[in-house]
C-alpha cells in the first residue's frame, strides 16, 4: 500500500491497467506506465480545449460573431502551441512515462479547469450548473490520487464570481478571494480530514462507552452524515434555496469521489503483504490520512531553529486499537518556546537542519536568526531555489539532472554554474562550462524561448482580458507559490520536488498558447491577418514545442531503462536462501517489492525496510509468513511493542563488565518487571539499556550445518560475535532487530543492502561481508588489518554472484540513466568490482581479479559523475596496472584525466572571474589524482602518457599556485 495519505483511485486504476498484461508479470510495468501515458495524453487534450476556449474569448466579441479563417487559425494555433509545449516540458514529461500519481493528478487539474470554462460558456443556459457538480465529483475523486487538484478551487471560485456577481469591485474581489480560501479549507480540512476524525470519535464512544464492536460508531456517523445531506438537499428543493441546493449537491458529490478511500481499510483488513500503517480502524485511518508520522509544520506562528523549549503541556490523547476497546497510547505534546515569530520559515531543529540554515544564510555559529533572515530564507531557498529554479528548468533550460538543492548561486552571475541549475544555453559558451555538462544527456538549453512566448501571452492576456488572466494567474499561484508557503519545507529534501508544482507549469503553458495571438497581433502591423496568423503559429511551434521536444527527448527516453529492476534482482540474488534482507530507503525497497511481489523473484527472502520497522504495525506484519518466507524470529507479543509501549529505550550505563549476551540483554530491556526499569521524575517507569557491549553466541557445528559459513572456513569461526551498539537509545526497529539476533540462532542468513547507512548496522560491521550487493552477517574472527570493515568480501560467493548471476540493467547501452542510477547505483557498482578484484588479489587469485576488471569494462559505461567517482575509477585503473593490464589501465587513466582536465579548465575560469563557487579542495584533489596516475604510467613505462600527465600537473600547479598555497 502507498505511503500516507494514500491514493486509492490511482491504485485501482493501476490494477486495472496491470490486468492487460494477461498473466505475463514482466509486462505489468509496461501497462501501468501506459496508464500514465494515456492520462498525460488526455491532459494535453483538455489543455488544448482550455486554450482554445480562452483564445475564443480573446478574439471574439460575442458568441454569434462569424469567425474568419485568420481567427480560426489563431485559435487552433494557440491551442496547438500551448498544449504541445506543455507536452514536452521536463517535469510533465518525466511523470508521463512513469507509474506515478502525477500524470493522473495533472489530468484531474486539466478536467476541472476545462469544465469551469465550459460552465462559464453555458452559465446562462438551463442546467448549466451540472458542470459545477461534475467539478465537485472530479475534485472528490482526485483526493484519491493526489491533493494538488484541490488547489484549483480558488480559480474555479473566481470564474463563478466573475460570471454571477453584479458588483465586481476590489472589495468584492477580496471577499471572493477569502471565500475561495474558505471553500478550499472546508474541502481540505472539513471534508477530507475532520470527516474521518469525527467518525473516529463516534467509534470511540460506541466501542468504549456503549460496548459495540469496532466500526459501529463510524458506521452510525456516516449514516447520520448521509441523512443530513439528503435532508438538506430535499429541504433546499422544497423551499427553492438554489444556492444551498448547489452547495449541498457539490458537497455530496465530493463525498462520492472521496468515498474511494473505503478501499484503504478494506485492503488493510485483508492483511496484504504490503500494508502501510495497517489502517483497519477509524483512528489509524485518520492518522494515515493526516500524515501524522511525518509531523506538522508551523505556518502562522512558530519557533526559530535555535529557540529553546521553556515549557511543555500535554495535548490530545493518542488512541490505538486494543483487543476489545480503544486504548490510550499516549498524549501529544505541545511545546512553549522562548522565541517565536510570525510566518516561521527557519523553524526545524531536526538533524542537520539548523546547520543547513546557517550555511545557506551565511550565519555564524552563534548568530541567532531574525525575522529578516527568516524572510531571506523564504525568498532565496524556498521561493527561488525550490520553485523558480524548477519553473525555469521547464521554460528556460536546465544544465543537468543532478541534485542542486544545496547549491548557492547568484542566478544572474555570468560565470556561475552549479549542478541542477537552470540555463538559457545562450551564454554557456562564455561560461566555459565543462564538456561533461554541455555534452551530457541532461543538458537541455531551451534558449528561454518558451518562457519569452509565455510572457508575451501573459502580458497580452492581462491587457485584453484581465478577468480571464487573473483566473489563470490564480491557478498558477495556488499550484505553485502557495504550495511553497503551505508545505514550508525545512531544508534539503530526499529528492528534487519539481513534480509538486506541475499545475503551475500547466497554467503558464496556457499563456504560451496565447502568446501566439500576441505575436500575431504584432506581425499584423506589417502583414495581412491570415499571413500573421500562420506566421505566428509556425514561429511559436518552432520556438516552443519543437525546441522543447528536441532538447528534452534525450533525457526522457525510458525505453532502455532497466536499472531499478535489475539492481533489485541483484540484491535478491546476492542473498543466501531464506535470508532476512534489511533495506532502508525508497530507492532500494520499492524496486525490491516489485521484483518479489509482481515477478515472484526470490520469494524466500524477507525484505525488511528499517525506516518502517519503527512502526508496531510493520513489526507485527513481520511476524507472519509472506510468500515463501517464514515469519521472522520476533518473539515479542504485540503488547510489548505496540504504540506507546517501548517507543524508545534510553541508554543508562550500569557499569557491567565485559560483553552481555544479546538474549539476556533483550529479556532485560523487554521485561515488564519494574525491577528492570528506571523511574522517571514523572513517576512513570521505563526500560533502559544497561550496556552497549553485546555478544551473540556461536555454535561452530550449527554454523556450518546451517550453511552460514562453508566447511573450509570453520577454523576461522569466532567464539562469539562481539560488538559495540552505536546509539544512545533503542528505538522499536533496534528492539525488533535485537529480538531477531537473539532468537535467530544463526538459522536464517541476515543481510543488509550495501546502501544501508552505517548507523543502521548497529555496530555489526566487523562481521559483515560483501557477497554482491548485500552484506552478510558471518561469525568469523574480525580482521583488524582491514581499514574499512565494509570492504571485506566473502570471495567465492561474491565472485559467483557478480560474474555469473548479476544483471546490469543495460547500464552500458541505456539511452538515458536517471539521477539515482548515476549517483547512487553507479558508485555502488564500481565499489563492488573494486572490492572483489582486490579481494581476489589478496586471496592469491590475480587471474580471477583480472577477469573481474574485464567484466567491469564489459558491463559498465564510462561515466563522469563527479570527482568522487573519478577517484573510485582511479583505484580501478591502479588495480589494472597492478595486474599488468596496461591497456585497460591506460584507457581508464586517460578517461579520468579527460574529465579532471575539463573540470580544472572550468575551475580556472571561475578563479579568473573571482567566482565564489570555486572549491580549492577539489582542485587539489584533482591534481593529486593526476599526479598519482603519472606515477602509475611511469612504472608501466608508458612514456607518452607519463609526460602528458606530468605536464598537466605542472601547468595547473602554476595556474592555481596562489589558491593551493592558501589552501595549504
Amino acid at each position: 500500500m502507498a505511503h500516507q495519505p494514500g491514493y486509492p483511485v490511482f491504485a485501482m486504476l493501476g490494477k486495472l491497467f496491470s490486468l492487460l498484461s494477461l498473466g505475463d508479470v514482466t509486462r505489468v510495468p509496461y501497462f501501468t506506465n501506459m496508464g500514465s501515458a494515456i492520462a498525460s495524453g488526455a491532459t494535453i487534450m483538455f489543455l488544448f480545449w482550455t486554450i482554445t476556449a480562452l483564445a475564443k474569448k480573446l478574439l471574439l466579441t460575442n458568441r454569434d460573431e462569424v469567425v474568419d479563417n485568420a481567427k480560426i487559425t489563431l485559435i487552433m494555433g494557440a491551442g496547438l502551441v500551448g498544449a504541445l509545449a506543455f507536452t514536452y516540458t521536463d517535469t510533465f514529461w518525466f511523470s508521463a512515462v512513469e507509474t506515478i500519481v502525477f500524470a493522473l493528478s495533472s489530468l484531474c487539474t486539466a478536467i476541472v479547469f476545462w469544465a469551469i470554462l465550459k460552465w462559464d460558456a453555458h452559465a446562462d443556459e438551463p442546467g448549466a450548473d451540472k458542470w459545477l457538480i461534475f467539478i465537485a465529483y472530479v475534485i472528490g475523486l482526485s483526493i484519491g490520487i493526489h491533493l494538488l487538484n484541490l488547489l484549483t478551487i480558488p480559480a474555479v471560485t473566481f470564474v463563478y464570481f466573475f460570471r454571477r456577481s453584479k458588483n465586481i469591485t476590489v472589495k468584492t474581489g477580496l471577499i471572493a478571494f477569502l471565500i475561495s480560501i474558505v471553500i478550499l479549507g472546508t474541502v481540505q480540512f472539513g471534508i477530507r480530514q475532520f470527516t474521518i476524525k469525527l467518525a473516529a470519535y463516534f467509534d470511540l464512544f460506541f466501542v468504549n462507552s456503549l460496548g459495540f464492536g469496532f466500526g459501529s460508531g463510524a458506521f452510525v456517523f456516516f449514516v447520520i452524515l448521509i441523512g443530513l445531506l439528503i435532508f438538506g438537499i430535499i429541504y433546499s428543493i422544497r423551499h427553492n434555496k438554489a444556492t444551498l441546493n448547489l452547495a449541498l449537491l457539490c458537497a455530496a458529490f465530493i463525498y462520492f469521489g472521496y468515498s474511494s478511500f473505503v478501499y484503504i481499510p478494506i485492503r488493510a483488513t485483508a492483511n496484504t503483504n504490503l500494508d502501510n500503517t495497517h489502517p483497519d480502524n477509524a483512528f489509524t485511518l485518520n492518522s494515515y490520512l493526516n500524515r501524522d508520522q511525518y509531523g506538522s509544520t508551523p505556518l502562522i506562528t512558530g519557533p526559530y531553529f535555535d529557540s529553546k523549549i521553556v515549557d511543555q503541556t500535554e495535548g490530545a490523547n493518542i488512541y490505538r486499537k486494543g483487543e476489545k476497546q480503544y486504548e490510550i497510547a499516549g498524549k501529544k505534546t505541545d511545546y512553549v518556546y522562548d522565541r517565536t515569530t510570525i510566518f516561521p520559515r527557519m523553524y526545524s531543529q531536526e538533524g542537520q537542519d539548523p546547520q543547513f540554515y546557517r550555511q545557506w544564510m551565511q550565519m555564524g555559529d552563534k548568530d541567532s536568526p531574525t525575522f529578516a533572515t527568516n524572510l531571506g530564507f523564504f525568498f532565496s531557498w524556498q521561493t527561488y531555489q525550490m520553485y523558480f529554479r524548477y519553473f525555469f528548468w521547464n521554460f528556460i533550460g536546465r544544465t543537468n539532472d543532478m541534485d542542486g538543492q544545496q547549491q548557492m548561486l547568484n542566478p544572474l552571475s555570468f560565470h556561475g554554474y552549479v549542478d541542477g541549475d537552470w540555463t538559457t544555453g545562450i551564454f554557456d559558451g562564455g561560461k566555459h562550462l565543462p564538456k561533461t555538462v554541455t555534452n551530457g544527456t541532461t543538458y537541455t538549453p531551451l534558449f528561454a524561448l518558451p518562457f519569452i512566448i509565455g510572457l508575451f501571452g501573459m502580458i497580452y492576456h492581462f491587457n485584453r482580458k484581465k478577468k480571464d488572466a487573473l483566473i489563470v494567474a490564480l491557478l498558477w499561484f495556488f499550484t505553485g507559490l502557495a504550495i511553497i508557503v503551505y508545505v514550508n519545507q525545512p531544508s534539503i529534501q530526499p529528492r528534487e520536488r519539481d513534480y509538486s508544482y506541475v499545475g503551475s507549469f500547466y497554467a503558464f503553458a496556457i499563456w504560451i498558447g496565447l502568446g501566439v495571438i500576441a505575436i500575431a497581433e504584432f506581425i499584423r502591423k506589417k502583414l495581412t491577418a491570415q499571413t500573421a496568423a500562420y506566421g505566428a503559429t509556425i514561429i511559436c511551434l518552432l520556438a516552443a514545442p519543437v525546441v522543447l521536444a528536441k532538447e528534452e527527448w534525450k533525457a526522457h527516453d525510458r525505453s532502455t531503462k532497466m536499472t531499478p529492476h535489475d539492481m533489485a534482482y541483484d540484491y535478491l540474488i546476492s542473498c543466501p536462501p531464506n535470508a532476512i534482507l534489511f533495506t532502508y530507503g525508497d530507492n532500494d525497497t520499492y524496486s525490491l517489492w516489485y521484483d518479489q511481489e509482481v515477478e515472484n523473484i526470490r520469494p524466500d527472502v524477507r525484505i525488511v525496510n528499517l525506516s518502517l520497522f519503527t512502526g508496531d504495525w510493520y513489526i507485527k506484519q513481520m511476524q507472519r509468513k509472506m510468500n515463501m518466507s517464514d515469519p521472522l524470529p520476533i518473539t515479542m507479543p504485540f503488547d510489548k511493542y505496540k504504540e506507546g509501549v517501548r517507543d524508545v529505550i534510553y541508554y543508562n550505563d550500569a557499569k557491567i563488565p565485559g560483553y552481555i549476551d544479546i538474549k539476556e540483554l533483550f529479556d532485560f530491556i523487554s521485561s515488564d518487571d519494574k525491577r528492570a526499569m528506571v523511574q522517571y521524575q514523572s513517576g512513570e517507569f521505563g526500560n533502559y539499556l544497561p550496556t552497549k557491549s553485546i555478544k551473540i553466541g556461536v555454535n561452530p557445528e550449527e554454523i556450518v550445518k546451517n550453511g552460514v559459513v562453508s566447511a573450509d572456513q570453520k577454523n576461522n569461526i569466532t567464539d562469539s560475535v562481539k560488538f559495540k551498539y552505536t546509539s544512545n537509545y533503542v528505538m522499536k526497529d533496534n528492539l525488533a532487530m535485537f529480538d531477531i539476533l537473539a532468537h535467530n540462532n544463526w538459522k536464517r542468513p541476515i543481510c543488509f543492502t550495501v546502501t544501508v547507512g552505517g548507523e543502521n548496522m548497529i555496530g555489526l560491521q566487523p562481521y559483515l561481508y560483501k557477497e554482491g550487493f548485500v552484506y552478510h552477517l558471518m561469525p568469523l574472527k574480525p580482521d583488524t588489518s582491514v581499514r574499512d570493515q565494509l570492504e571485506k568480501v566473502n570471495v567465492p560467493v561474491m565472485y559467483d554472484n557478480v560474474m555469473n548471476k548479476f544483471k546490469f540493467g543495460k547500464f552500458k547501452t541505456a539511452k538515458y540513466l536517471d539521477h539515482e542510477s548515476t549517483t547512487m547505483f553507479y558508485p555502488v557498482m564500481i565499489a563492488t568490482f573494486l572490492d572483489l578484484a582486490q579481494s581476489e588479489i589478496k586471496a592469491g587469485h590475480p587471474e580471477l581479479a583480472l577477469k573481474v576488471l574485464h567484466k567491469y569494462d564489459e558491463v559498465l559505461p564510462d561515466l563522469d559523475i563527479d570527482i568522487r567517482t573519478a577517484d573510485s575509477k582511479y583505484f580501478i585503473a591502479q588495480t589494472a596496472y597492478q595486474l599488468h593490464d596496461t591497456v585497460l589501465g591506460a584507457k581508464l587513466a586517460t578517461s579520468i584525466d579527460n574529465y579532471l582536465v575539463d573540470q580544472l579548465d572550468y575551475d580556472y575560469t571561475l578563479l579568473q572571474s573571482n567566482n565564489g563557487n570555486l572549491n580549492p579542495r577539489d582542485v587539489g584533489f584533482s591534481l593529486q589524482i593526476i599526479n598519482s596516475m603519472a606515477d602509475m604510467a611511469k612504472e608501466a613505462h608508458q612514456t607518452a602518457l607519463t609526460n602528458k600527465l606530468q605536464a598537466q600537473v605542472k601547468d595547473y600547479q602554476s595556474k592555481f599556485g596562489g589558491l593551493l598555497g592558501a589552501g595549504q
